[in-house]
């Protein structure tokens, strides 16, 4: 389904604009109007019908089974439903906002975050053609762990705490209120009408607060995309020291692309013979440790989460760029 937006980013872009599509400025108005649409989209959705099945449906216990009963399962979960999502990193923080309005604890809601723009399906693919099964399966096995073990960080520091009010707010607006009998997941039945109000309230209300930060994370990404010196990487950091795997990480920073974009990128260098693990590093930060990215949860999170994520993700990128090219 979300092939629509490439297909209407194509016919704008190259039919009704007349850009080329080999030259630098036509793939960064097909990029920023194929994410933006993609996004406002996901945004509109998730947010609109979480907040419908809050108002219909009994979430809470949901969320308590996840929280208290089964939290690693809920970890897991979280992990594995990023993994087989499509999403990079800024269409994944749409889905971000559903699950924390939803009242979904934190740490698990970051389970997912953290692992979507990391497992993609087209990098397994191509991994598995490159590298075999073995360092294909180590890929997604560690992709996940980041995942779990950045949700369980996360909960155990309270991350709830670090978000912006507004975001708080609604996590904890979906917290049940127990009744005369004990019963926390006791709430009135609402009418359809009544839902919908509630719905279109909290989508309004949020969206409202980050539309404009869309537009100016991925302008961001756009201006950036497809500016990938290989060459330098392929010269600086192709002897595999233990220094260019870090050096890798902090030099995909300032880039930005999907996973499904970077693909092309990862493959040069890797055919190239630039070491897995640092090729790796590079791409994941790429992907999922962007300027756009952080500008857009900039504006659900506190600066102090979001130095704590950004030190996390460095960390995990390094490490797996270390493990892969030791096993390598």
């Amino acid at each position: 389904m979300l092939a629509i937006f490439t297909d209407l980013a194509d016919w704008l872009t190259f039919i009704l604009f007349g850009l080329s599509p080999n030259s630098k400025l036509g793939d960064a108005v097909h990029f920023f109007i194929e994410d933006t649409t993609k996004i406002f989209f996901l945004l509109v959705i998730m947010i609109y019908f979480i907040a419908l099945l809050r108002a219909s449906l009994n979430i809470e216990r949901v969320r308590d089974y996840l929280a208290r009963k089964n939290r690693f399962i809920g970890y897991l979960t979280g992990s594995v439903f990023g993994a087989i999502t499509p999403f990079c990193s800024c269409s994944s923080i749409p889905v971000f906002l559903g699950f924390t309005s939803a009242g979904i604890p934190v740490g698990i809601t970051m389970s997912f975050l953290l692992t979507s723009p990391l497992i993609n399906e087209v990098a397994v693919l191509l991994l598995l053609s490159l590298v075999g099964w073995q360092i294909t399966l180590m890929y997604v096995l560690v992709g996940m762990a980041v995942g779990i073990l950045g949700g369980v960080f996360l909960d155990l520091i309270r991350a709830e705490k670090m978000l912006q009010p507004f975001a708080l707010k609604a996590y904890q607006s979906a917290t049940p209120v127990a009744d005369s009998d004990g019963d926390s997941s006791a709430k009135p039945t609402l009418s359809f009408r009544e839902r919908h109000d509630f719905a279109k309230n909290e989508l309004w209300d949020i969206f409202s607060r980050v539309w404009k930060w869309v537009f100016i994370g991925v302008g961001l990404g756009a201006a950036l995309h497809g500016y990938v010196p290989v060459s330098w990487l392929e010269g600086n950091l192709g002897d595999g020291q233990w220094w260019s795997v870090p050096l890798a990480v902090l030099f995909g920073i300032p880039l930005y692309s999907n996973a499904t974009g970077v693909i092309p990128i990862m493959e040069s260098l890797i055919t190239k013979g630039l070491p897995i693990g640092t090729t790796m590093a590079f791409c994941m930060s790429t992907v999922a440790a962007s300027f756009p990215e952080f500008i857009l949860l900039k504006q659900v999170m506190t600066w102090k989460l979001l130095a704590i994520i950004l030190a996390m993700l460095l960390f995990s990128f390094t490490l797996v760029g270390w493990i892969l090219n030791l096993v390598n």
